[in-house]
Parts: C-alpha cells; structure tokens; sequence
C-alpha cells in the first residue's frame, strides 16, 4: 500500500474513533446483541429498528481499540437503510476484505470507506477488532441472545 493511502486511512479510523457515529443506546429497538474480544478487551453492543426487513437505525456502544471502534462507526453509517440480505452479503465482502480472501474490485467498492479497514489482514490480531462489530450485528439481526465472542 502506497505511503499517501496508508495515512489517509489511519486518518479515517482515528476520525471515527474520536468521534464514533451512532454511539449511543438506542431505545427502543428492535433487536441488540452484545460482542466481546477476549484477546484486546474490546466489548461492542449493537442496537437495531428493524421493519420490514430493513434497518431503519442502527446504533452501537463499547470500549476497544482504534479499529474495533471505527469499525463500528463504520459500520453502522454503512448499513443504515440496507435490508438485511444485503447486510449479509456485506458481511461476507468485509470479512473476505480483512481476512485477506478473494474479492472483486466491484464489491470492494461497494463497501466504500470501510475499505480503510483492509490493512488489518497484514496483522491477524487485529482481524477479530475489525470484524467484532460484524459478527457481533449478524447476533442481533438473528436476534441470538448469546454474546458474541471472537476468539
């Protein structure tokens, strides 16, 4: 990755991660599942308004590092106003994304800004911070009352 990309990156995680979108407890919702990092201590809760198979609103609450929570925010201004099959699709695009898997140019373009997270598949520690809040909102989309754990 080029010297003037990697800092426009680190610039957009450390926005989100100063000033996280949608961080708040958002009541009432419709469906909330919780997430937890063991190995970084990062901890996520993500509140849905679902209707009509779409996410009307979104929101989360938490404490980690720089990328779990930018992922969150991230996330979260992505996935506002999608239905939840598309979420899913996301889901499998951003996670192949990190994990350094198979992806076209179209569906990485698709994800726009959360495309900043890739970087994470050079340090696989990280990997589970970026993908927490994924994981963590497919719980609450399924309504799983069991915390999600990255190990």
């Amino acid at each position: 990755m080029n010297p003037e990309l990697r800092e426009l990156y680190q610039q957009v995680i450390l926005d989100h991660y100063k000033d996280p979108r949608n961080y708040k407890v958002m009541e009432p919702h419709t469906h909330h599942a919780e997430g937890h990092n063991p190995l970084c201590g990062d901890q996520v809760e993500i509140f849905l308004k679902v209707e009509d198979n779409v996410i009307k609103d979104i929101s989360f609450q938490g404490n980690g590092c720089a990328i779990s929570k930018s992922s969150a925010s991230l996330m979260t201004a992505f996935v506002k106003g999608r239905t939840v099959e598309d979420v899913q699709k996301d889901f499998d695009h951003f996670h192949a994304l990190v994990m350094g898997g198979e992806i076209s140019d179209e569906d990485r373009e698709q994800l726009g800004k959360l495309a900043v997270l890739e970087g994470v598949k050079e340090f696989p520690m990280r990997v589970k911070c970026a993908s927490l809040a994924w994981h963590t909102l497919i719980a609450a989309i399924k309504n799983e009352h069991e915390k999600v754990i990255t190990e």
